[in-house]
Order: structure tokens, then sequence, then C-alpha cells
């Protein structure tokens, strides 16, 4: 795939702000010709030189590196200029203006990797992951985001997609023997194909999920009654007072929220309001932010203790499915019992003090491992939208396996394979509409 750009364009690539190194980056087909301008000479490709950064009338404003990237051999995949000065917004704007004059125009937000990717030197997952690679809020989700710009989430993907492509084929090579006494469809090849894909699809879901974790952070809603402990624990993880603690029920009436990172893992905490039936009007409230903030959780964390654990267990029930649970039984050093853990039921319980610290190792051990620690050196970094598009690809997969087995209607199962195909080339950009490359470069920081 290769559009190539009839204009030149141009941005400040370095971070606002004053700095030892600022860079102007340049990418289209009037390059050479801007860099023989600024240089004065013709530039050796891929060779830093030193140059002096003149403006219209000949006056000195700036000087650096220079550096030439011809096509196809550069990040666009055209002709791309660096030209490195001094960190100063003044000055680099000054190089910009001029550069401007020579034949650029300015770059809209992430158009440097769209050009990549239209010019097939990243897909659209790479791509994105180098936007992750620029956001990353944590080494975890640093080292992720380059597993993904190295295409190891491309390599997923494909590989799931050939598969896709392969039982699409078997099938639709079915329908076209309808006369035929053998039923095709029956085929115990289709079905083990079917249930193979599908379960490969579980374990990348799983993974992307774990990547968006590492990519956005764990976001942690901290629930349960008042006076359970809720804000004693924020504070506890958060190492400062940042939510008030008093005797009395009902002191939180708004969601708090604090960001902290454990060990290079980003987690959002959000203290909220103790959930009970209530006739206080700005009580009320809080309680339905509360729920608005479990149904954006990762992680409901209920917080409560010996006498009401049971019962409270009745704040998970109108949970999705996808909304981690964990059950932190607190105030252990009233109940003089020891910290420890077991899981019930798929629930991680653990027993600690918010107000000693007593057990929050083993909390925040979970909470690093929710959020994608120890995932091991396959983890990448995903966005919410791959995992919609792979729950689309599950959902397709499901009604597959449904129209085979209830009708053997193979015209519909082969177009739930082809919308599944749709929906998985998506990830990658093999299938894509210019609304969404909009919406996705136009998240970027210029210069990129």
């Amino acid at each position: 795939m290769n559009h190539p750009a009839t204009d030149t364009i141009a941005a400040i690539a370095s971070a606002p702000g004053a700095a030892g190194v600022g860079v102007v980056r340049v990418s289209g087909p009037a390059v050479p010709a801007i860099a023989r301008t600024l240089l004065g000479a013709e530039p050796q490709p891929r060779h830093a030189h030193f140059a002096v950064f003149r403006d219209a009338g000949g006056e000195r404003i700036d000087h650096g590196l220079l550096l030439h990237f011809p096509a196809p051999a550069s990040y666009t995949g055209e002709h791309v200029l660096e030209l490195q000065g001094h960190g100063s917004g003044v000055l680099l704007d000054a190089v910009l203006r001029r550069v401007c004059e020579l034949g650029a125009r300015l770059a809209r937000p992430g158009e440097f990797t769209e050009r990549a990717f239209l010019n097939g030197k990243l897909d659209l997952a790479q791509a994105e992951a180098v936007a992750d690679l620029v956001a990353a809020r944590s080494e975890a989700g640093a080292r992720a985001a380059l597993r993904s710009l190295d295409g190891e989430f491309s390599r997923r993907v494909e590989a799931l997609l050939a598969e896709l492509i392969a039982l699409r084929v078997h099938i639709e090579a079915a329908i076209d023997f309808p006369e035929e006494e053998i039923d095709f469809l029956a085929d115990p090849a289709i079905n083990a194909r079917l249930v193979a894909l599908r379960e490969k699809l579980a374990a990348l879901l799983k993974q992307a999920e774990r990547g968006v974790r590492l990519n956005d952070g764990l976001r942690v809603a901290i629930v349960g009654r008042p006076n359970a402990g809720k804000s004693s624990l924020l504070n506890a993880l958060a190492g400062s007072d940042r939510a008030i603690v008093t005797a009395i029920a009902g002191t939180t009436r708004d969601v708090l929220r604090e960001s902290l990172s454990l060990d290079g893992i980003a987690l959002e905490l959000a203290d909220t309001a103790g959930l009970r039936d209530t006739d206080d009007e700005v009580e009320r409230e809080g309680v339905r932010r509360t729920h608005g903030e479990l149904r954006r959780a990762d992680v409901a964390l209920l917080v409560t203790d010996q006498e009401h654990a049971v019962a409270d267990l009745a704040f998970f029930e109108a949970l999705s499915p996808a909304v981690e649970r964990v059950v932190l039984v607190n105030k252990i050093d009233l109940a003089r019992a020891a910290p420890h853990g077991e899981t019930r039921d798929g629930i991680r319980w653990l027993w600690a003090s918010a107000r000693t610290g007593a057990g929050l190792d083993a909390l925040r051990d979970r909470l690093k491992q929710l959020a994608g620690a120890g995932s091991g050196e396959g983890a990448f970094s995903a966005r919410r939208r791959h995992v919609l598009a792979l729950q689309q690809v599950a959902r397709h997969l499901e009604q597959v396996a449904i129209e085979l087995a209830r009708s053997r209607a193979g015209e519909l199962a082969a177009e739930e394979l082809r919308q599944a195909q749709h929906a998985l080339g998506e990830i990658t950009g093999s299938y894509t509409s210019d609304d969404l490359l909009g919406a996705i470069f136009g998240s970027f920081c210029i210069g990129k």
C-alpha cells in the first residue's frame, strides 16, 4: 500500500518548553530542496550535518544538526528531514516558519504516523502503539507499547485472521455442493477448527484486556458501607492523607481520585461514597456516582469487615462480568486477626488493616497482577477499540457455532465469518474507514 503525498508537512517534534535540544521534523516531496537550501549543499543521506539555519534575508536563526532520510527508508516512507537545534520555543518556531516559507505546511496531529501507515511502514495497531509509547504512564506500559510497535499484537491478530479465513473458505466450499448426499457442514474438521479458533480468540482477548490496563492504568473503585475504612485504605495506598477520615458515617460524598504507581504499574484509585439507603440528598447523589464509578472500573474493591463480609457481597450483584472483584476484610487489628488471603468462587479475599498497614502488601500484589504485572514477555499494549473489535469477533463466532449446530445454515455461518473477518481486520487496518483513521490519528500529538 503506497499513497504518495503531493504536499510537504512540518512540525515541531520535541516537547514544549525549554530544553537542551529541540527538533523540527519535515516529510514530503519538497524535503530535498528544503535540505539543500538550509545546508547550502547536497545533504548526504542519513548523515548528521552541522548547519546554520538562516531566514529568508540571510540572518542566522540558530545552528544545529541536519539529517536527511530519503524515501522510502524513512519513518513515513517519504523524504524526511530532521532539524535539531536549541530547545527554545522561539527559535523552533522561527525554524518552522522558515521551513514553511520553503514549501512545507503545518502538519495535523498524528499526520507523520498516518503517512507511515498509509505508506505501509506500520499497520494500524503499530501506529497506535507509537502514541501509546509516547504517552506511557509506567515502565510496564512502555515495554508493552514497544512490543506492540515491534508487531507482537499484529502478528497474533494476523495469525487469527488467517485461521478465520481458512474456516470461511472451508464452509463456503461446502456450500458449493448442495446436491451432494454428504453433509459437508457436518464434517468434524469444521467444528474442530471453530473450537480452536474460539479458544485462541479468547486467549487473545484476555491479553488485549490486560494490554489496555497496562496502557491506560488500572481503574479501581473502592466501595463498601459507610465507615468501612475506604478512605483510610486510599490514604494508606497513596501514602498521604488524601481523604478525610472521621468516625462520622457518610464523610465521603463525592468520588475522590488518586493516581499512583506501584512498581511501574499505573493505578487510578477512586474512593466512593458509602453504599446505603439515605434521606440525605447530597449523600444520595454520592451513592449514584458510586454506581457510575463501578460501571467504569476495571476492579471493584469491596472494603468490609468480618461481621458484614458475606452480606456485603450483594454490592457485586449488578457488576459486569468483565469487572474484577476483590474483597478486603478490613480492621483485622480490632479483631486481633492475622493478615491472610484465600480465593472463594473466583473472588480473591484478603484480610488486612488499613490503619496499621498489615496485609496491604498482598493487596498491592493483587492489584499489580490484575494490571498486568508478571504477564510475561509476550505482554503487549492494546486499546479499548481493539478489545471491542475482538468481542465483536467472539459474538460472530458464537453465532457461527449456533448456525452450524442448529440449522446447518452454511450461508448464514459464512456471512457471520465475513463480518468477523471485517471486525478483526479493523484492528490492523486491513479494513478501515476515513472516520476511523481520523479519530485515531487526531488523538496523536503534533509532530508524531
